[in-house]
């Protein structure tokens, strides 16, 4: 009798993991597909919805934190919204929306640039130079360039620049 119930222990463990397991293949699948049909519904949904969106009309806008500027940038490029840069001034981490690919800007907006830092202090050299690339890389080329050599070396102040001379160096006019 112990033999018996012995030899049946490893083939009822078996048939409880084969359950187990087919179980959660089964909700597996069920995730991707679910997963994969939210993904084409909001892909679908918001270039829809973009077509049909008023611009993004920016005001004067003085900057602010990197990583909230980040967010916006983000859910503004996967919205495909058009952005339009018209105040009298946008400062700091306002000039990260001058990369997305739906920007224009007014030549009579003034755009100032400066280098990171943590609410006016220097950064460690390290940081400074991993937060200057996060920045440049949301420019274009040419201001990415300009910014890595000279943009980011003030941090006191900024470098002021006319949007009219943006648009000279490729930045779209509205």
């Amino acid at each position: 009798m112990r033999d018996l119930v012995k030899g049946m222990i490893p083939t009822a463990k078996r048939k409880v993991a084969h359950r187990v397991n087919a179980s959660y293949g089964s909700l597996a699948k069920a995730l991707v597909t679910t997963a994969a049909v939210t993904m084409a519904l909001f892909s679908t949904t918001s270039s829809a919805t973009a077509a049909g969106q008023a611009p993004y009309v920016v005001g004067s806008d003085r900057g602010g934190f990197v990583r909230d500027r980040l967010i916006e940038l983000r859910e503004l490029r996967s919205s495909g919204r058009r952005v339009e840069i018209r105040g009298r001034v946008c400062y700091s981490t306002c000039t990260m929306l001058l990369g997305l690919p739906n920007t224009c800007i007014s030549p009579r907006t003034t755009f100032g640039f400066h280098g990171p830092s943590k609410s006016g202090q220097r950064l460690s050299a390290e940081k400074f130079d991993h937060y200057s690339r996060i920045i440049a890389s949301t420019y274009p080329h040419k201001l990415n360039s300009w910014y890595m050599q000279t943009g980011r070396m003030r941090i006191d102040g900024v470098y002021k620049i006319r949007g009219s001379e943006l648009i000279r160096m490729g930045v779209r006019a509205c």
